[in-house]
């Protein structure tokens, strides 16, 4: 079982469902840190630890949910980025949009999302939807070991 500082990330333009979903993460006891960016190029400047997240402290979420329509840099973009990149591709990335799309669903797999989620409109289903990503991704599923090269040896 992994232990250490369970840190979430959460990119959303929205200040409502941002506030929403900070609120159902934090009244689980999910995470010691959820971090809420406005977009994806905040998110970006945090997981490099550049700009004003230049002296956070080393690690990485144990999950990424971000949304797909956000300024700047949107979902599907910093997607693409966080795959790419070898120290970023192993975290588990959740797009929780409210775009019912097909070709948003089609692209985020292809770029390597882990689940794609609609956000419900109704307060009550969202905050309950946000509670069970949060339980999962931080207590049920196991990330990989925190290290640089995630390459299996063989």
């Amino acid at each position: 079982m992994t232990t250490g500082l369970k840190r979430i990330l959460l990119a959303e333009d929205n200040p409502n469902d941002a506030e929403l979903a900070l609120c159902a993460l934090e009244e689980q006891h999910l995470a010691q840190e959820v971090m809420v960016v406005r977009d994806g190029a905040e998110a970006l400047d945090y997981l490099f630890r550049r700009g004003l997240f230049s002296d956070r402290p080393a690690g990485l979420p144990v999950v990424a949910f971000l949304d797909l329509k956000m300024p700047r840099v949107d979902g599907l973009s910093l997607l693409r980025q966080m795959k790419a990149d070898p120290e970023l591709r192993a975290i588990p990335v959740v797009m929780l949009t409210s775009s019912r799309e097909e070709s948003d669903l089609v692209q985020s797999y292809q770029a390597g999302v882990n689940a794609y989620v609609v956000k419900p409109v109704d307060f009550q289903e969202f905050v309950d939807t946000v509670k069970h990503l949060g339980q999962f991704w931080t207590r049920i599923n196991e990330p990989p070991p925190a290290r640089r090269d995630l390459r299996v040896q063989g």
